[in-house]
């Protein structure tokens, strides 16, 4: 049986330092922060908290509310996006799922209920268990009168069930699905200056979901009530100590697989009678493949990260090796490897999970391959194109055999043309890869043309427009403003342009290293300005 829970109503109330010095310089510039927004936890920050709280051994719920892009970016999406009746009765199955784990009875149960319970209904041992509970998922301390109704509720449950624990697993159920643990509430308060500063145990929230996309930890919380995030020293030394745990790896990896659209290899389709080498494996692998590379670029290296693009270093399992016709670095999962210095692969433009990801079931697409680059890479916004135009290839012919010729009315039909000279040059580049990402030298007994042009860079085959990638001063731009977009729930508007430009230079003096550029984002004063709300 479930007892009606009443639904707790939002109100808009020294570590080691990362081995990248910041480079000492004036703050951002003072510019109208933008209005707070309320953001809906993604599905991967959700199952972060609550593997987080409750370990690696807790069964997390698989149906939730979908998550939803904007601009290109799931965590994007949640702060404009709402719940539909659908998804409140996903959550509230998800919130019963979890509770009832977390209280059967075993170690678990154990960490978090911290009394012995002197009757089927006592109020004393569930607040003190609620309380724990509460603010490590509300990612704040409760109140008076919200503990009051939590205990109320678990007592009454206990006393219907007969059982104390069965009880608390009604209170736990109703904190896991009230906005306050759904929604990150980072809404500011004014300061002893009159200016609206996210503070405490919001600014607290928001360091953590930005850095480990995940809820504070029990350290930066009490960190949040001793007042030491109020102070420059005190937000640096968390910071530091954020960067420098493990927790920074994951956050980085969410980074990418949003950044890059990731997650849609889980699903990876492709037609096996035309690629032999798909399996059911090759989008995971693909993903792991690329999230390892940018994971020792980031931490182990701490390389510049226009080398995500022309480096020879990846880390392949079997699975992937057999596609890129190389020696499996180990019998079993990962292992860094060396590419062939001769061969015609490197950097992420060679890897399975760009080139099979943008392209088709049965074939190569030169134009998805083009728009990732513009779109995702440099950050250009390229038009949808009309209703009625034709976007089909023709087949291949004895006089159009390889995919360059047959692009070619995209080329010059001046209906397609505007998009297409800006996209298709680009993925022809790489059409030397399949649609699985499987070198070839040839499509039909002709030979594959992989030359071509970057805005005036021009380039031989792939290799050369990962060079050309690496050097287009759009790419680095382009991955501070979308770093500034996931930090900040929206993309830049025109006022906050001198802001995303400061954590440019900011990242230029480092060397474009992803570290000094996170630790700049969550030290300034501009991290931690709140609009006014609206």
């Amino acid at each position: 049986m479930r007892l009606l829970i009443p639904l707790l109503s939002l109100s808009c109330a020294e570590p080691p330092p990362t081995t990248t010095p910041p480079v000492v310089r004036g703050d951002a510039p003072a510019v109208a922060a933008p209005a707070p927004t309320l953001r809906r936890l993604t599905s991967t920050q959700l199952h972060n908290s609550l593997r987080d709280l409750f370990g690696d051994e807790l069964a997390l719920p698989t149906s939730l509310e979908p998550d939803e892009e904007s601009a290109g970016l799931r965590s994007v999406g949640a702060a404009v996006t709402s719940i539909s009746p659908r998804g409140v009765e996903q959550y509230e199955a998800a919130a019963f799922f979890v509770a009832d784990q977390v209280m059967a009875e075993g170690a678990l149960r154990d960490a978090w209920v911290p009394c012995e319970p002197v009757a089927t209904a006592d109020d004393a041992c569930a607040g003190l268990a609620l309380s724990g509970l509460g603010e490590r998922l509300w990612r704040r301390p409760l109140t008076e009168s919200e503990l009051s109704v939590l205990v109320s509720l678990s007592s009454e449950a206990a006393s219907t069930l007969g059982d104390f624990y069965a009880g608390l697993s009604y209170g736990l159920a109703a904190m896991l699905q009230s906005p306050y643990f759904l929604y990150r509430v980072e809404l500011g308060q004014e300061d002893e200056d009159g200016a609206r500063r996210f503070m405490g145990y919001e600014l607290a929230s928001r360091l953590s979901f930005f850095l480990w996309n995940t809820a504070p930890d029990a350290a930066l919380l009490e960190a949040a009530a001793a007042g030491e995030l109020e102070t420059e020293a005190g937000r640096l030394a968390q910071i530091d100590r954020m960067l420098a745990d493990d927790r920074a790896r994951q956050g980085v990896r969410d980074l990418f697989t949003e950044i890059y659209h990731l997650y849609e290899l889980d699903d990876l389709s492709k037609d096996p009678n035309i690629f032999e080498h798909m399996s059911a494996q090759v989008g995971p692998s693909a993903r792991e493949e690329t999230l390892l590379g940018v994971e020792y670029l980031t931490f182990e290296a701490q390389a510049d990260m226009r080398d995500l693009f022309t480096t020879r270093r990846t880390f392949l399992d079997r699975t992937l090796a057999a596609i890129y016709g190389v020696p499996a670095p180990a019998r079993e999962g990962f292992a860094e490897t060396m590419l062939p210095a001769d061969g015609p692969r490197r950097g992420l433009l060679g890897q399975v999970s760009t080139l099979a990801l943008h392209a088709h079931a049965v074939s190569t697409s030169v134009t998805r391959r083009g728009l990732f680059v513009r779109e995702v890479l440099l950050c250009q916004e390229m038009p949808q194109p009309p209703a009625d135009v034709d976007t089909s290839i023709p087949e291949a012919t004895e006089d159009a055999p390889t995919m360059r010729e047959r692009v070619e009315r995209h080329l010059t039909d001046p209906a397609c043309a505007g998009c297409h000279a800006m996209t298709d040059p680009i993925g022809l580049g790489l059409e030397q890869f399949d649609g699985i990402g499987r070198f070839r030298t040839a499509e039909n007994g002709a030979t594959i043309d992989p030359s071509g042009e970057l805005d005036g860079a021009a380039f031989t085959d792939a290799l050369g427009l990962g060079a050309a990638l690496a050097a287009h001063p759009a790419a680095t731009s382009c991955l501070v403003e979308t770093v500034y977009t996931y930090a900040w729930g929206h993309a830049p508007d025109d006022a906050e342009d001198p802001t995303v430009d400061w954590f440019l230079e900011g990242f230029t003096l480092t060397e474009h290293r992803l570290l000094a550029l996170l630790r700049d984002i969550a030290a300034s004063e501009a991290f931690r300005a709140a609009g006014e709300l609206q």
